[in-house]
């Protein structure tokens, strides 16, 4: 099982919603969609996990090396409903990975207007990525 991903941008910030099982084998894809939601952003990136039915070692320590990514050029990466069966570990040298319990929680904390006209993303097929302005 991989992951599909749905990328919403906000403004001043941007939310990915990733589904499926985040493990060894979704690990390049999980990082090939962080590498195009860092190319379009510039804020904070919410990392909304409500679909994600699990993760393994390999798919957590993804998600740190993400936030690390992230704060390597002044942005954080800030997580929303993780699964419950941990929390991302964050490398040593890292700050933790702020975790809110709902992505309108995430949301609200960020002061985001949810009923304004934003682009969004997703994948489409495991091979293909779609545009829905």
């Amino acid at each position: 099982m991989t992951i599909e991903w749905h990328y919403t941008d906000h403004g001043r910030l941007g939310v990915m919603s990733v589904s499926g099982y985040l493990g060894a084998h979704a690990v390049p894809r999980f990082g090939g969609a962080i590498g195009w939601a860092f190319a379009r952003g510039t804020g904070p990136l919410i990392l909304d996990l409500t679909a994600l039915k699990g993760w393994s070692v390999e798919g957590q320590r993804a998600i740190a090396d993400a936030a690390a990514r992230l704060a390597a050029h002044g942005r954080a990466l800030e997580l929303a409903a993780i699964p419950a069966d941990g929390s991302v570990v964050p490398h040593a040298a890292q700050q933790p990975v702020p975790v809110h319990p709902d992505l309108d929680t995430a949301l609200a904390a960020h002061h985001a207007v949810t009923d304004q006209p934003v682009r969004q993303w997703r994948t489409d097929t495991p091979n293909r990525n779609t545009i829905s302005r």
